[in-house]
């Protein structure tokens, strides 16, 4: 472990769309900064993503001084949205968690309901240090989380994925593969370990920052979802299926919590702390 490094970091400002992978990202209680600030709902509040709607995958989101985005998507004019002024909140819901937001302007909501052809809202974390505490079942107390899938930061290993993807190519769908890494949409990528060795491991640091694994994550259907075209397959959750099943779930990545503030940037040593 002791040439693991920092590969890539990656940034979703709207949650199920297509991030930025900057060079360097500070890092948060809650997650890196600007990550999953904001995310869409439907007419019943309940937060979209790429599991309902694929065609999220082609569009981008890009994170603006201040917090504010800049939308873009196919057959779209780019759109720029500045954060909302927290006047009043709105309830929604994510995983069965009950949350509130701030909804952006009737300018936003247009834009994107007119990309899926469905009517949704947009909406931003005005607070993440309130709104949405980490579950309880792996949380230490005051841990929180943006709208995110349910943890501040989720990492992912290149060796790992070489050796799902070496798999899936002995595999009945082996046209599929190989997998990116952008299906799983990490926001970590480290180079330089053993396949799987994140299964063991509790605590981490990278560069400045110190994480602790809450635990490993449950995939589902949107990492069927090829990230370019939006179109579905079997992979890889065939595969993990049948090699990477844990406690019903079918896993690939660990999810972090942050013990400090700090800067991580690409080329980080990764340092297994337990």
């Amino acid at each position: 472990m002791g040439n693991a490094e920092l590969l890539s970091i990656h940034v979703h400002p709207v949650k199920a769309f297509r991030g930025q992978s900057p060079r360097e990202a500070v890092v948060e209680p809650w997650g890196l900064t600007g990550d999953r600030r904001w995310a869409l709902i439907d007419d019943g509040g309940k937060v979209v993503t790429q599991r309902q709607q694929p065609r999220l995958a082609r569009a981008a989101a890009e994170l603006l001084p201040g917090g504010g985005v800049r939308l873009s998507a196919p057959g779209l004019e780019p759109l720029t949205v500045s954060v909302p002024q927290p006047i009043g909140t709105v309830s929604l819901e994510i995983f069965r968690d009950k949350v509130e937001g701030v909804l952006a302007d009737d300018s936003a909501h247009a834009w994107c309901s007119a990309y899926l052809g469905t009517d949704v809202r947009l909406v931003h974390m005005d607070d993440p240090a309130t709104r949405r505490p980490v579950d309880p079942e792996y949380a230490l107390p005051g841990e929180t989380v943006t709208f995110a899938d349910g943890y501040p930061l989720l990492v992912t290993a290149v060796a790992s994925l070489d050796a799902l993807n070496s798999l899936i190519a002995r595999g009945e769908h082996a046209a599929e593969g190989p997998m990116p890494m952008n299906r799983f949409r990490p926001n970590l990528v480290v180079a330089g370990t053993e396949p799987w060795a994140e299964d063991g491991w509790s605590r981490l640091t990278l560069g400045e920052v110190d994480f602790r694994v809450a635990k490993t994550c449950g995939r589902c259907v949107v990492t069927t979802t090829d990230q370019t075209t939006a179109e579905r397959g079997r992979e890889p959750l065939h595969t993990l299926g049948r090699h990477r099943r844990l406690g019903g779930k079918l896993v690939f990545g660990q999810n972090l919590v942050p013990l400090s503030r700090g800067t991580v940037r690409v080329g980080d040593q990764v340092r297994i702390v337990g």
